[in-house]
């Protein structure tokens, strides 16, 4: 019997999602609480994709097989109690075993937080902590020109092979905090990303935001394929995995 589960997390104390040799992840710490709800058996969760350290998660989605057919909402409130508090999953529903919750992806939208205000030790590990003022405006202007179909190898970790680096940003927006217009969100939904790919756009919109670049000088970063011509890599704390689609 296979499962979807949609969980979220808060990644300020792991090493990323996925599960490594040495250090706590998230993949890690889900398997585990899963073996112990299960009679102790090795049970694999295959994610929609993976994220780094710090990096945080309002509707992560991972399935996983079972023997015997379970009551979703037991298994749910089972693994809740014997999870850390900063996991937490939001539902278990039953899928066809031919589901695969990384390669059926048709969507996933990230959102990338900022405070443009006074420093916020309280918020230091779930808002990028900018502090300045940035020509929001121009920044907006920038993440259009990224909509669409582009080859954005110019926005992925340098040294990430693949052989197809093209991927769809269906929208973008920023929108300020009715609160506090110095907290801004920037969204971004797309078929597919490349690792890095949100932070790398974040780090340059930033420059954009600073007048080092233009908003049109995206045009020709896309065009060189080149890591070098983008801007830094944003901060992981301000990134959040938001949802997938199917």
């Amino acid at each position: 019997m296979r499962y979807l589960m949609t969980f979220s997390y808060d990644g300020t104390n792991y090493k990323g999602y996925q599960k490594q040799p040495r250090g706590k992840t998230i993949q890690g710490e889900i398997e585990k609480v899963l073996g112990k709800v299960n009679g102790e058996k090795k049970i694999d969760i295959h994610a929609s994709g993976r994220t780094d350290a710090h990096v945080h998660a309002l509707a992560q989605k991972a399935h996983f097989d079972l023997s015997e057919k379970i009551d979703c909402d037991k298994l749910k409130h089972s693994m809740n109690a014997l999870l850390p508090g900063d996991i937490y999953v939001k539902e278990i529903v039953q899928v066809p075993d031919t589901f695969h919750a990384r390669y059926h992806v048709k969507a996933k939208e990230y959102i990338y937080r900022m405070n443009l205000g006074e420093y916020d030790p309280i918020e230091r590990n779930y808002v990028f902590q900018y502090n300045k003022r940035l020509d929001v405006v121009e920044m907006e202007r920038a993440l259009k020109y990224l909509e669409g179909e582009h080859d954005f190898k110019s926005f992925t970790k340098a040294d990430d092979e693949h052989e197809d680096y093209v991927r769809r940003i269906v929208q973008t927006s920023i929108v300020r905090d009715s609160k506090n217009v110095n907290k801004i969100t920037i969204s971004f939904l797309g078929t597919g990303f490349l690792r890095y790919m949100v932070r790398n756009i974040v780090g340059t919109l930033i420059e954009i935001g600073e007048g080092k670049k233009k908003s049109e000088d995206i045009i020709a970063i896309l065009d060189a394929k080149d890591r070098r011509q983008a801007g830094f890599t944003a901060n992981p704390e301000g990134l959040y995995l938001k949802d997938v689609f199917y």
